[in-house]
């Protein structure tokens, strides 16, 4: 059984993605009521439904005559591959591209109870009813035709891999890069409100030393005042220099109070947070058809780390 040649193979491979493609995008559309053209890739074909197929044919190979270790070969295998397929494109591109969170007995969201039975049970469907049709197929194939036609698939199938790989990565690189400008401009607003702070307690601080002195100039005046007449004249000219003198000090004291170089820093601040938020905003609304077309085929799609940026690339793809 399955004693098929390595082109033979790999027709198996690309007509299973297709299928799955087929599957993933009519369910994802009717649970959202909108067409979702549904996967990674840009082509119709989603590498993990052909992965699995092929490998739920490899692993039912030893068993093939017993129904319930056909079931238990696939439930294991796929589950297994959904697993570490999920873990490392987290990894790599910082979104996990399916998740049952939601549902009961998952581990870390990559897979559950209910996607593992369904894959022990689409394993039966597959070795016992799906494939014999298609291996009829493609075992009638002519062999050149059959050549020529993976030739041109593999083409742009590897092409389709390269790019959608692309995408991704910079995807993830924009969702990283907005998060950690989120952070700096909270930085700096705080910053900001610091040294807004500090001011305004250097110059209330300022103010209220300034009403004490001029209470204290003015008491000392109205004592002056009640000189004898004939001080009034030499009183005045000595009121008009401890004015000048308390003048000067106040604007000494004012300068001293008044933090160096904060209106620099707060100008200096000011224009970088101005700068930041531009180029946040920038990277946020940049959406090339490609990152459109990957978040759309993914609308479960999510981010643990870069969520608040994720939903702000939905809301400007929107």
């Amino acid at each position: 059984m399955y004693t098929y040649s390595w082109y033979q193979w790999l027709s198996f491979f690309y007509i299973y993605c297709f299928f799955g493609w087929i599957f993933e995008s009519a369910y994802v559309s009717l649970k959202s009521r909108r067409l979702v053209n549904r996967g990674f890739l840009r082509l119709p074909m989603l590498p993990l439904y052909g992965t699995g197929a092929i490998m739920m044919l490899w692993v039912s190979i030893p068993v093939q005559d017993n129904l319930v270790l056909v079931y238990l070969s696939g439930f294991l295998a796929a589950t297994a591959l959904e697993y570490v397929t999920g873990w490392a494109m987290e990894r790599l591109f910082k979104m996990r591209y399916w998740d049952y969170s939601n549902q009961p007995f998952n581990i870390n969201g990559y897979v559950c109870l209910s996607s593992s039975l369904a894959w022990g049970a689409l394993t039966i469907l597959l070795t016992e009813v799906i494939h014999k049709p298609l291996e009829r197929f493609v075992l009638g194939a002519n062999t050149a035709a059959e050549l020529c036609v993976l030739a041109v698939v593999t083409v742009l199938f590897v092409a389709d891999v390269i790019q959608s790989v692309k995408t991704a990565l910079d995807l993830g690189r924009a969702l990283e890069a907005m998060t950690k400008m989120k952070a700096e401009l909270e930085d700096m607003q705080v910053q900001m409100a610091l040294l807004k702070a500090e001011a305004a307690d250097r110059a209330e601080a300022f103010r209220s030393e300034a009403v004490d002195r001029a209470a204290a100039i003015r008491d000392e005046a109205e004592a002056f005042r009640n000189v004898a007449a004939d001080r009034a004249e030499a009183f005045r000219s000595e009121a008009v220099d401890r004015a000048a003198a308390l003048r000067d000090d106040v604007i000494n004291r004012a300068a001293a109070f008044v933090p160096k170089g904060t209106a620099g820093d707060l100008t200096a601040l000011a224009k970088q947070l101005s700068a930041l938020y531009d180029k946040r905003n920038q990277l946020a609304h940049h959406m090339t058809f490609y990152r459109k077309r990957l978040l759309r085929g993914n609308p479960t799609a999510f981010s643990r780390r870069f969520g608040d940026a994720l939903k702000e690339l939905r809301k400007n793809l929107e």
